[in-house]
């Protein structure tokens, strides 16, 4: 996609705002690439991932070299974004004319006024017809409006160790593998069984959190509705299948992103990992070489749905209500989302599942990775994601679900019985969201 708007250069600025921004210090860290332009007019992009950086300086500015205004790049940490970019947006100055955002907050920005409908950047919703339904889901308001898009999918699975399945179960072919974790209370038993096989030297998961986002994927309900807290019946179903695991030392009660769970990856002592897509390139592949015992796990990993279909993660990028640069706007979001020839080549580059279902049958089947032993992940990626339902998604999934997490672990522990477990997570939610009507 070229353009002829005479010659002009272009200018990208990549902000890292580091933590640091509000530490201690109060000193802003900043890591500025520039190239001079003439042009006066700037399109401005936030975003929490360094992904929209690569695919605009690596891809879009280098088939539009001639765009005739800036692009200026502002990365902040995920942990710090929300407490950024929400003055920015409110105040106007300096705000971004596109953002992205992520799962677990996207509806507090989709159903507020600071997001715009495709509709009027003249996006139409057929013009996403080829994009995966849980995507288009995930960015719609609470009319029914698309307000954003996403270039890629991030269906779950479960992640098993080979070599273990064939030494304690005597096979490692995934359909058998799946047959054993094909709900909770088969995962469970098949964990009790692996205990006893492996005379308790190998533990089913790292940690009870390894089940969490498919117990809060097939909830029926969303948390809020009606402006009502609602605890879906499946979450009682986490709270015992946690307990369980706890109780009877199924796991290696390691937290997710600890040095434990990491270590586990490149060792002997746990057998599988819930994981979406990313989870495979930048967790699994990262951390499966053990540097002390100079020995790897890569090729000995396999993968199956495991007992539910869910989603982790992706990124929607999404329009200012407001932006002077609607047209510019509207260009770099087709672009990233829905143009299937750079939709093509980012798949290929980095292994990506794209939202869009054309372009991914039509790479689907060329896939063979090693590190899954040759398995076909990005076929089995595509199927599960057909599986997933983003329709219950709320603006306030992220910090519902953190709070109920700590109950969680307490219940698990025996530091609470479930009745007091339950309380204080209302009374918790109730306090963090005073406007929420929450049920004793």
């Amino acid at each position: 996609m070229k353009r002829n708007k005479g010659v002009a250069s272009f200018l990208i600025v990549i902000m890292v705002i580091s933590m640091l921004f509000t530490g201690c210090s109060g000193e802003k860290q900043e890591e500025t690439i520039s190239k001079s332009s003439k042009d006066s007019k700037k399109l401005v992009v936030w975003t929490f991932t360094d992904e929209v950086k690569k695919m605009i300086e690596d891809y879009y500015l280098k088939d539009n070299p001639d765009l005739g205004y800036q692009v200026e790049i502002v990365i902040v940490p995920n942990e710090q974004y929300q407490s950024k970019i929400d003055p920015a947006l409110q105040a106007g100055k300096d705000a971004p004319d596109i953002f992205a955002i992520e799962a677990g907050y996207a509806k507090k920005y989709l159903n507020s006024e600071v997001t715009m409908p495709l509709k009027d950047l003249g996006i139409e919703d057929s013009d996403l017809d080829d994009v995966m339904t849980y995507v288009k889901d995930a960015a719609r308001d609470s009319n029914g409006l698309l307000k954003g898009i996403s270039w890629q999918a991030c269906p779950g699975a479960f992640f098993y160790r080979r070599s273990l399945a064939e030494k304690y179960f005597g096979f490692s072919d995934p359909k058998k593998i799946q047959e054993l974790v094909s709900d909770f209370p088969t995962l469970l038993e098949t964990a009790r069984k692996l205990k006893e096989a492996s005379n308790d030297e190998v533990k089913m998961l790292a940690g009870i959190g390894e089940t969490s986002q498919i117990f809060f994927a097939n909830r029926k309900d969303g948390w809020v509705v009606d402006n009502k807290l609602i605890i879906d019946p499946i979450i009682d179903e986490y709270l015992e299948i946690s307990k369980a695991l706890e109780e009877e030392g199924l796991t290696a009660q390691s937290d997710q992103w600890s040095e434990g769970w990491y270590a586990g990856m490149s060792g002997n002592n746990i057998f599988g990992y819930v994981l979406p897509t990313w989870g495979l390139h930048y967790v699994l592949k990262e951390n499966a070489e053990n540097k002390e015992t100079n020995t790897t796990t890569a090729g000995d990993w396999g993968m199956v749905q495991g007992p539910g279909a869910y989603f982790w993660g992706g990124t929607w990028l999404v329009v200012r209500q407001g932006t002077q640069m609607k047209e510019e706007a509207k260009d770099l979001l087709t672009y990233l989302t829905l143009d299937e020839g750079f939709l093509e080549k980012w798949a290929k580059d980095t292994g990506d599942l794209m939202s869009n279902q054309v372009v991914v049958d039509t790479i689907k089947d060329t896939y063979t990775e090693p590190f899954l032993d040759g398995q076909n992940h990005y076929a089995e990626f595509a199927e599960m994601a057909k599986q997933v339902d983003a329709s219950i998604l709320t603006g306030y999934d992220l910090d519902i679900q953190n709070l109920l997490s700590e109950e969680v672990t307490a219940y698990s522990k025996g530091e609470k019985d479930k009745d007091t477990a339950i309380k204080d997570f209302k009374e918790n939610v109730k306090n963090l969201f005073p406007d929420l009507e929450v049920n004793e």
